[in-house]
């Protein structure tokens, strides 16, 4: 039986704001490729990969995470991002899926859950902002979840989640998906001590 952590924890690692929005600015001749799951969204929710699926050629090929689907390599974009790589290499865990994700001002994520999506089911999703506004209602079992630039968090996502971004600027995340393994099962009991400790 693995643990159960809480809906959210910030984790115990930070990055700069400066160098994420950087390698960001660098992708801007990349196109965004707008999410699939027409119906759980208004406006514009697109995607970038990071890491994709083996083989995977087609835009939405390589922005689709599958349940179960562990085999995913780098893509060109994450080749020509310094910050983004260094992210990743702070996780110690098996990566799956990492993208890109954008909702542009006035676009909205309707409440969903996403299958197989937390710590107990195995893979995780991490969430790293790379650009965001106070504007942004991000809200996990009906809490919001306000995260600064440059944090980063696990957030149990198969649990009810929305987002609304009624701010004037994008509103872009880092999304890592990733097995679960001892090193992060660590990470969390440390993120959890950290916020126990807060809360007294």
């Amino acid at each position: 039986m693995r643990e159960r952590f809480p809906d959210r924890l910030r984790l115990p690692i930070a990055f700069d704001p400066e160098g994420l929005a950087s390698d960001l600015a660098g992708l801007s001749g990349i196109a965004w490729t707008s999410h699939f799951v027409e119906q759980n969204y208004e406006g514009d929710w697109s995607v970038i990969a990071l890491r994709a699926p083996t083989g995977a050629r087609h835009p939405i090929q390589m922005i689709v995470s599958q349940p179960g689907q562990f085999d995913f390599v780098d893509t060109p974009a994450l080749a020509a991002s310094p910050h983004f790589r260094l992210v990743l290499a702070a996780f110690a865990c098996p990566l799956l899926a990492v993208r890109l994700m954008r909702l542009t001002p006035g676009s909205v994520i309707k409440e969903h859950h996403d299958h197989d999506l937390s710590f107990e089911q195995g893979t995780v999703r991490i969430h790293v902002p790379v650009e965001t506004n106070d504007a942004v209602d991000f809200r996990l079992n009906g809490t919001p979840c306000p995260m600064p630039a440059g944090s980063v968090w696990y957030l149990r996502l198969s649990d009810p989640h929305s987002v609304a971004n009624r701010g004037t600027t994008d509103r872009v995340h880092m999304v890592i998906d990733a097995a679960a393994n001892g090193w992060l099962r660590t990470l969390l009991a440390e993120a959890l001590g950290t916020a126990s400790g807060q809360a007294a």
